[in-house]
């Protein structure tokens, strides 16, 4: 990938970073203000519970691709962004528009989905 190229994907990432950053902190922050509430009726205390396990799911989910992140602006730094990581093969251009974080090429990411990678 030419270094141009690559320079745009590491802004995109970047700014990407700094999304899901802001995301997790404020994910963490209103699940402990969920904790804080003092609640005595049961179904307020279901729905306090409800809402703070959401919470920490939507948290868990920005984390993992919050890690994805990081991992794709190393391969940029290393020259090995854009290649699967696992076939290390060309990931296909439009993959990596829509989600330029991905590790694998469709045919692999397929493969890793039904558990065969």
């Amino acid at each position: 990938m030419d270094k141009r190229k690559a320079e745009t994907f590491k802004k995109r990432l970047i700014a990407k970073q700094t999304e899901l950053l802001k995301l997790v902190t404020k994910s963490e922050q209103d699940g402990r203000e969920a904790d804080e509430e003092a609640t005595q009726d049961i179904a307020d205390k279901a729905a306090n519970s409800y809402t703070k396990e959401f919470l920490f799911h939507q948290s868990d989910d920005n984390r993992r691709i919050l890690l994805l992140v990081n991992e794709a602006l190393i391969r940029i730094k290393t020259s090995s962004f854009g290649l699967c990581t696992a076939c290390q093969e060309e990931v296909q251009p439009k993959r990596l528009e829509a989600v330029p974080w991905a590790r694998h090429c469709i045919e692999c990411q397929e493969k890793q989905e039904r558990g065969l990678l």
